[in-house]
Parts: C-alpha cells; structure tokens; sequence
C-alpha cells in the first residue's frame, strides 16, 4: 500500500492528540496510532487501524509474542483512503464489531464526516456542525469535527 497523504496525516494526527490530550493524559486509558490489532486467531486476523483507545478497565493491554496488540480495543478511528471503497469500509467495521470492538468511527477527508458505528445500532452521520463524543470511553471526551476538518 502506498502512504497516506498529507490530508489523511493531519486528520489522524489531530484525533490522536484529542485521544492523547482527553483519554490516556486523564488517565482513562491508552491511546495508539498505527498499532497492530490482533483481532482473531486461527486464521490470524490482525489490522492496523488510523487511531485506537483501550480503556482503563481493560489494562493491563495483552500482547501477542509478534507485539500486536491482543486486547481489543473500545475505540477504533479508520480514516477513509481515496482507495477504500463503502464495501471495504464496511466489512472493516463489521470485523471491529464483531471482534468487541464498541464505537469505530470511520473518517472521511473528502466530505467532511465521521460515521459512528456501535452494536446493533445504526450507523450515524456527523458534520461539520457536530462534536465528537464518547462518553462511556472517555468520559468529558469532545472533539469538535468544525476543529478536526479545518485546513
């Protein structure tokens, strides 16, 4: 796969420092760019989303001996590549959720959004106008997506 672009770094740098800043410095857990996340085994199943939280409750994190993480995360961020087609995007999601995964939120550059996705329940649209939040995760957590999407 080739690089992300300049665009793709910047939306994954500024969730990382909200992850960084608002989850793991408040003590509410780890935050992880471009980790490798083991999500099954035997066929191996192993992913490396944009962004990703493990909560306090669930630490000490796991590793696997190849140093993937083993403990699934409660949040994952995929930001959208101008390769990844809605089929792609949605078997990623699918995997995370099936996996245990409790919010994915998939980032897209070119319109400007962030789709949430939780267990069964339907997938939610925020704007520009709207502010990220994930409570149960980290609580006091607020990004707004004004803030993520300026150039």
């Amino acid at each position: 796969m080739s690089p992300p672009g300049r665009r793709h770094g910047k939306l994954q740098s500024r969730i990382s420092a909200a992850l960084q800043n608002q989850g793991e410095e408040q003590r509410h857990g780890e935050a992880y760019t471009e980790v490798g996340v083991l999500l099954s085994r035997r066929p191996d199943s192993v992913v490396g989303p944009d962004a990703a939280f493990v909560c306090k409750r669930s630490q000490p994190a796991r590793e696997s001996p190849e140093g993937y993480l083993e403990t699934i995360p409660e949040l994952v961020v995929e930001i959208r590549s101008k390769n990844d087609t809605k089929a792609y995007l949605d078997r990623k999601v699918a995997d995370y959720l099936q996996a245990g995964v409790q919010i994915v939120w998939i980032v897209d550059p070119d319109a400007n959004t962030v789709v949430e996705h939780h267990p069964g329940a339907a997938s939610k649209t925020l704007g520009t106008a709207d502010t990220l939040t994930c409570h149960d995760i980290i609580p006091g957590f607020r990004l707004p997506l004004a803030e993520l999407f300026k150039e």
